[in-house]
Order: C-alpha cells, then structure tokens, then sequence
C-alpha cells in the first residue's frame, strides 16, 4: 500500500487534513458549543504529530518524484491552511507530480549488460 514515494505522500496528506478537520471540530466544541476542550487536547497534538511527519515526508520524497524547490516549497505552504494538503496532492496528481519517474531504457540496458557480464558458478 505505501510502497511507493507517492502513495506515502498521499497517506500523509490525507491523513493530516483529517486531522486538520478534528482539530477544527475540536476548536468548534471548546470555544463556540460546550466550552469542552477535550476535542482540542487530543486532536492538537495528533495534527501537530502529523504535521511534522508531512514535512519530513515531503522532504524524503522531493528527490525519487523530482520536485524542483518550487514544488517542494509548495507542499509545504500547503501545510499550513486546512486541507492545503489535499488540494496540493490534488493538483500534483493532476500535473503528474506523483507519478514516479520512469525508468530510462539505458538503465535495462547496462542491467543485462552485467548479468551477462558475470560468470555463472558452477
């Protein structure tokens, strides 16, 4: 499932903006309805947890996608606002930000070249 430098960036995403959104209600429930603040106390350190974990997340998975630093900063301004995240993978998925790099014949090529090239045990 998150095999892939994009599929980890995409949980991380998603995750942190429903985290965003707990936090949200959590805020709504402590200042506005009940004057609870137990939504906030959980769910304040888990998107601050997650938050931290999408930042080292981005950083690891710039350079097997290829950002450039215009892309990188991006996805990380898109922490800051709710649901920044989903709409940054939403537009990275449409522009092909997420899709891994394919491979260049080249690479094939000297593959075979030192199988072939290595002498087999008997």
């Amino acid at each position: 499932m998150l095999s892939s430098p994009a599929a980890r960036f995409r949980a991380i995403a998603f995750a942190e903006a429903v985290s965003w959104a707990a936090l949200l209600i959590g805020m709504l429930f402590k200042y506005v309805v009940a004057s609870n603040p137990i939504g906030v106390k959980i769910f304040g350190p888990v998107h601050g947890l997650l938050f931290v974990v999408y930042v080292i997340v981005v950083l690891l998975v710039r350079e097997p996608l290829r950002w450039n630093g215009k892309t990188t900063v991006w996805a990380l301004i898109a922490s800051v606002p709710p649901f920044g995240t989903v709409v940054f993978e939403r537009w990275a998925s449409r522009t092909g930000r997420l899709a891994a790099p394919a491979r260049s014949n080249d690479d094939d090529v000297a593959d075979i070249d030192d199988a072939e090239a290595t002498p087999a045990r008997s």
